[in-house]
């Protein structure tokens, strides 16, 4: 019986031997593995980690720890290499390796890792579409332009900035209706002084379209829009000509005088103050006629004009 006891006491003995050696093997592993990660090398980091992992895994309980340092080891290398990758701007790649960290660590139950990867999946697909769509704008490419911005506000719906791209996009493909509802949600999120002053030059455009095509009210009410959005000259010359052609004379003039208000610089002024003086004179207003008539005396080319006129009021 004595001999069956020793002989059991040295089989303990030599398996506690092999159990501290294993221990610290796998432990060297480890170590070795997260001086790989402190360097950047994260696929040799990785190779320790999971080599690790499988000597603790083979200890049991004595290993327990190390396999769950190990789990979160290998989550973390997986994370990095991924933004290795979305700092180098490989935003293909970059995707594909936050998706593949995403799946080992709720593999190894890492659930915060594993919430930081999915949010950084969707950062990145917005960076690469808003990244992808200025590039095809700089190109011209407005087809490709509207494709990926419209992507990002799939995904941001709230992003101002990018409905002001996407608005400039559309103008720029000539789907102004379309341009208009991308910039009122710029407009609601944050970018009110940009959206304002390219949906002023939407409308704009579209009452030059109804000038030409004869529409004289549309070009009134579109002109009326683009000042709503942002008070601009244009707006008020189209407005008054398009009166002028309606017979609508009064009006007229106080949006002519609404054009030199807001743009008393405009190289046509003196022709814009002979016009309102003419028009003053047709309604009987001498007096008015007059105060127009006396601002361009002194006129290259309305001056003549304005003298043989006085002579009549």
């Amino acid at each position: 019986m004595k001999r069956i006891f020793l002989f059991f006491a040295a089989v303990a003995m030599t398996a506690g031997v092999l159990s501290a050696q294993d221990i610290n093997q796998a432990t060297e592993s480890y170590n070795n593995g997260a001086m790989e990660l402190q360097m950047g090398n994260n696929s040799a980091a990785i190779e320790y980690f999971q080599s690790a992992l499988t000597m603790g895994e083979a200890l049991g309980d004595e290993g327990a720890d190390l396999v769950a340092n190990c789990k979160k080891a290998i989550c973390s290398a997986y994370l990095s290499m991924a933004k290795d990758l979305y700092n180098a701007k490989d935003f293909d790649g970059a995707i594909t390796a936050f998706q593949q960290a995403k799946e080992v660590a709720e593999g190894y139950g890492e659930a915060e890792i594993a919430t930081e990867a999915a949010d950084l999946i969707g950062q990145t697909e917005m960076l690469k579409f808003n990244t992808e769509g200025k590039a095809a704008m700089k190109a011209k490419d407005f087809a490709t332009a509207i494709t990926c911005f419209t992507k990002v506000l799939e995904m941001d719906p709230a992003n101002g900035a990018t409905a002001i791209q996407l608005g400039q996009a559309y103008m720029n493909s000539g789907k102004l209706d379309e341009a208009i509802t991308a910039l009122e949600t710029a407009k609601a999120n944050g970018q009110e002084k940009n959206a304002a002053k390219i949906l002023s030059n939407i409308y704009l455009k579209k009452a030059q379209a109804s000038n030409k095509a004869k529409n004289y009210q549309e070009v009134i009410d579109f002109a009326a829009k683009s000042n709503e959005a942002l008070e601009n000259g244009n707006a008020y010359k189209l407005t008054a000509s398009a009166l002028q052609k309606l017979g609508k004379n009064n009006e007229c003039i106080a949006a002519y005088e609404k054009y030199l208000e807001v743009t008393p610089n405009a190289k046509d002024a003196g022709g814009i103050i002979c016009t309102i003086a003419v028009l003053y004179q047709q309604a009987g207003n001498k007096a008015k006629a007059k105060e127009y008539y006396e601002k361009i005396v002194n006129d290259p080319q309305f001056g003549a004009t304005a003298q043989e006129q006085l002579k009549t009021l």
